[in-house]
C-alpha cells in the first residue's frame, strides 16, 4: 500500500505591490508630515510683514535704484509694493502678479543679490 504524499501548498502571496526588477517595499501607513516654511519664502504682497520682508527689503536695496533709500522694517507698504513692481519690469519677471513677491520674482532677486 503506498501512502499519498503531502502536497504542497503555494507560497503565501505578498500583499505589498511590486515593480519589476525591484524589491518589495512596503507601503507608508501614514503620510509624511508638512515641511515647516522656511521664512522668506511663500507669497508676500502689500499689507504683510515678518522675517520674509524684512528679507526682501535687504535684496530690493541691493539693486540700483529700486529701493533707493527704502526702510528695512519688515512691513510690505506701499513703497516696497512699488520697488518689486519695478524690479519687475526692469528685469522683465513674468508670471508673478505686478507688485507681488513671488516664486518668479524672488528667484530673479536672489540671483541678483546675495
Amino acid at each position: 500500500m503506498e501512502t499519498p504524499l503531502p502536497s504542497a501548498s503555494p507560497a503565501p502571496k505578498d500583499p505589498s505591490p511590486s515593480t519589476p526588477g525591484q524589491p518589495n517595499r512596503p507601503q507608508p501607513s501614514t503620510p509624511d508630515p508638512p515641511l515647516p516654511e522656511i521664512p522668506g519664502t511663500g507669497l508676500l504682497r502689500q499689507g504683510d510683514s515678518g522675517h520674509g520682508v524684512y528679507e526682501l527689503q535687504v535684496r530690493l536695496l541691493q539693486i540700483a535704484h529700486i529701493y533707493d533709500g527704502g526702510a528695512i522694517n519688515g512691513r510690505y507698504d506701499g513703497e516696497v509694493r512699488a520697488a518689486v513692481t519695478l524690479f519687475q519690469k526692469r528685469y522683465g519677471v513674468h508670471g508673478d502678479e505686478s507688485g507681488v513677491y513671488g516664486d518668479n520674482t524672488r528667484l530673479a532677486l536672489m540671483l541678483r543679490t546675495r
